[in-house]
């Protein structure tokens, strides 16, 4: 739900969303169909992408390609994307400031380290980035998020995708996998018997 609230996202606004084929990766690529947004997606795996253009997204890019960047470019044209959902912030960040549009914005979910980028990306074309974590929601902001959730299940434009599976005494071999794992496909759940 950051896509449309600190996002701001607006209808026919072009959306890119890195690590598409994740849970919250084809959550967002759902919404962002569902509110009239162009979606763009990138997954590392065949799979990955059958998955993210099942959900929602109207192009995919293969994020291990050496040139998807320039992919996406041609894609998007001079204008730039407006918003960037960002799962890998310590990876892709200082390419996403090359792909913004003029007041585009990066909101940054997921980071595992340090990235330098240059401040003149932000500035020459006035666009911002912003960290989210749910667990900073406010009890108002967690109902509203979960009613909007609810309400799109409840029509049809949201449908959770499961991937894989484990007992919870495996907890430890899912953490690793998740983190060394090639990529995501659909929410890992953890399983009590």
């Amino acid at each position: 739900m950051y896509l449309l609230s600190s996002a701001r996202a607006k209808a026919g606004e072009t959306v890119l969303v890195h690590g598409a084929s994740g849970g919250v990766g084809i959550a967002t690529c759902q919404i962002a169909r569902a509110y009239g947004l162009k979606v763009l997606g990138t997954a590392s795996t065949e799979e990955g992408q059958k998955i993210v253009l099942q959900n929602g997204a109207h192009e995919v890019f293969n994020h291990r390609e050496v040139n998807y960047v320039d992919k996406i470019k041609k894609s998007v044209g001079e204008k730039g994307i407006d918003v960037i959902i960002e799962m890998l912030a310590n990876v892709n960040l200082n390419k996403d400031l090359n792909l913004l549009s003029r007041g585009g914005r990066v909101i940054v979910v997921g980071s595992r380290g340090t990235i330098e980028i240059n401040p003149r990306d932000i500035m020459v074309k006035e666009c911002s980035i912003l960290g989210v974590t749910f667990f900073s929601s406010t009890k108002e902001e967690f109902q509203q998020f979960a009613a909007a959730l609810q309400a799109g299940m409840e029509v049809g434009w949201l449908k959770p995708v499961i991937g894989p599976q484990y007992p919870l005494e495996k907890v430890a071999e899912a953490h690793e996998n998740i983190i060394h794992g090639s990529g995501a496909a659909g929410k890992m759940v953890l399983l009590l018997r």
